[in-house]
């Protein structure tokens, strides 16, 4: 083609549009390419070291002319659009699928996980140009001819091999797109990756560590130097902003997911199947070892990172901690307000002389009798009274006070369990209405908490997943400051502490002499509402120790609620059943606090 104007070219390029979305379908709807006229430009959208890509939360896609203008692509425009659309249509399709792709790359790329997105890109490319090129009619070979005659170099065992599973999926002449040629093991491997594209094109996330585990001997090598597969990296950024569901959990076939191709009947075809990829074992059997068991804060932080989401570690956490208690949550129980009365109008009857001369009814005297004869022709109101609707629900406050000592795992790098219950029974009060309180503490001076009751989730998560590790006191001060200024016009509130036996420090005198017990009663007793310990205490706390008499005490003088624990995964259960345990049932609809 003749060399293009910026005008032209963007022209060009607005005009295949068109043409691209109906590759995939009649029906396909996206907003126009954003067709960059210059590398800065394309930068400021995302789009950095490729020419186009697509963004999976606004489903835009980034043409980078400049660089399209480099490498004399402009006559294959409607291809390359249509690529990027199907990395929207077919994979990974959503920001969800992105994550779970590179889980199960991750997985098969052990010591190499950081290269588990290009390793994502490469393979969604593979599923899409030979959709293109065999359905379609795009020329997508072409495309990869012509970036090789605009940037010659030296390329990269895996470029390569790349190339050589094109040239086996599309029965090209071998070396023809710089595949390998006379190298009898990359020519075996290309053409085994060219199976896995084949015999899992309907299946692909599950074939994905296949893939991973035939490319991995060839990342050790000196793919981060090949300027070629960077400039194909459309996907980096895809996930950016997304929303981070579907990545907590660990999904059965991830393990066993990552086998060589070379070991896959399916694959190699000595098998004498149907060639269709096998089914996945029933959901409940034990062929899905690891189903529905969670990944520890770091790993789910890592698979977020290598989708393209920029997140700190505090808000990775959060992120972390509210998607694993979504599915445990139940309504927090609330105390149900007294039923009003409102007064019925039930007709009319005679006034007698000695009644209340409010109590007539004129209108009604006069419609009976114009001549008012009192107490013959005079009547009144007879109003009934019944039960109105019921008023408001009261939901009951949560003051939770979470152990954040050095006993206490670090839930930004691995899975704090007390955190976790603490984001159950505080997401679930929110639900419900009520207002939360939280407190993390470890050693003197080691706390941090929410202004007060707040109904912010945010505040509230980023404080459980703080983590201080020192030693163990608990704020007294807080506790004593919380209920101080409490009059029973306020809400009921609950005191929770989870912790260990580190808890009796709570009982200690605080810095102006006062009695820890003192201020555990009134506390209690200002809150109305009870309070509860969840505390891993394990089979070692003897019951005639210090603590084992401290918590005696404080259950038998001041009604605290104290639940052992001997693994810190009990806390889970705790926190789904606590609210019920509680509050639930007949005690709370007749309005009982605790």
């Amino acid at each position: 083609m003749a060399p293009l104007s910026d005008a032209d070219r963007a022209a060009l390029w607005q005009a295949a549009w068109p043409d691209a979305l109906a590759a995939w379908s009649r029906f396909t709807r996206l907003h126009d390419p954003r067709l960059c006229e210059s590398s800065v430009a394309a930068a400021q959208e995302g789009l950095d070291g490729a020419f186009a890509m697509i963004r999976l939360v606004d489903k835009s896609v980034v043409i980078d002319l400049e660089a399209i203008g480099k490498l004399d692509l402009d006559d294959h425009a409607t291809a390359i659009l249509a690529h990027e659309i199907g990395h929207h249509i077919l994979a990974p399709a959503s920001a969800t699928d992105s994550f779970r792709l590179i889980a199960r790359l991750r997985r098969a790329l052990p010591t190499l996980e950081r290269h588990a997105p290009m390793v994502a890109n490469l393979y969604t490319d593979l599923l899409i140009n030979d959709r293109l090129q065999r359905q379609a009619g795009f020329d997508m070979a072409g495309i990869y001819a012509r970036m090789n005659a605009h940037a010659p170099g030296p390329r990269s065992r895996l470029w390569t091999l790349y190339m050589g599973m094109y040239e086996a999926l599309w029965a090209l002449d071998k070396g023809s797109l710089g595949g390998p040629s006379g190298d009898a093991a990359m020519e075996g491997d290309a053409w085994l990756g060219s199976r896995v594209i084949r015999v899992y094109a309907r299946d692909w996330l599950h074939a994905a560590g296949r893939f991973a585990a035939l490319v991995l001997p060839y990342l050790a090598e000196d793919a981060e130097k090949d300027a070629a597969l960077r400039r194909l990296h459309d996907t980096r950024s895809a996930a950016a902003g997304a929303n981070p569901s579907g990545a907590q959990t660990v999904e059965a076939d991830e393990a066993d997911g990552a086998l060589h191709p070379a070991r896959d009947p399916l694959v190699t075809g000595d098998d004498a199947g149907t060639g269709e990829a096998p089914a996945e074992p029933d959901p409940g059997s034990p062929g899905r070892p690891g189903a529905g068991q969670a990944r520890e804060p770091f790993d789910y932080g890592e698979i977020l990172r290598a989708a393209g989401l920029t997140l700190s570690d505090e808000e990775i956490a959060i992120r972390y901690y509210r998607e694993r208690a979504l599915p445990l949550l139940i309504p927090f129980p609330v105390q149900p307000a007294t039923h009003s009365e409102e007064p019925q109008l039930e007709g009319v009857e005679p006034w007698a002389l000695g009644d209340s001369l409010d109590d007539i009814d004129w209108l009604q005297t006069v419609a009976q009798s114009p001549v008012v004869i009192p107490g013959v022709t005079t009547v009144r109101r007879v109003y009934g009274r019944e039960p109105g609707a019921a008023g408001k629900p009261e939901p009951i406050d949560l003051d939770l006070y979470v152990d954040s000592s050095g006993s206490m795992p670090d839930p930004r790098h691995m899975i704090s369990y007390l955190t976790l219950a603490g984001a159950v029974i505080a997401l679930s009060a929110l639900k419900a209405g009520a207002r939360v309180q939280a407190t993390l503490w470890s050693g003197k001076q080691q706390w941090i908490g929410t202004e007060g009751f707040v109904r912010d989730e945010h505040a509230i998560l980023n404080i459980l997943i703080g983590y201080f590790g020192g030693a163990t006191a608990f704020p007294i001060h807080r506790l004593r400051d919380t209920f101080a200024a409490r009059t029973p016009r306020d809400r009921p509130v609950h005191v929770l502490m989870i912790s260990d036996d580190g808890i009796t420090t709570m009982f200690d005198a605080d810095e102006r002499g006062n009695s820890g017990w003192e201020i555990s009663a009134a506390a209690l007793g200002k809150g109305r509402a009870g309070g509860t310990m969840a505390l891993n205490l394990g089979p070692w706390i003897r019951s005639d120790g210090p603590v084992g008499e401290a918590l005696d005490r404080a259950r038998r003088e001041q009604g605290w609620d104290i639940y052992s624990i001997e693994q810190m995964e009990e806390l889970t259960a705790f926190a789904r059943a606590f609210s019920q345990r509680r509050y639930g049932g007949a005690r709370a609809r007749r309005g009982v606090a605790a």
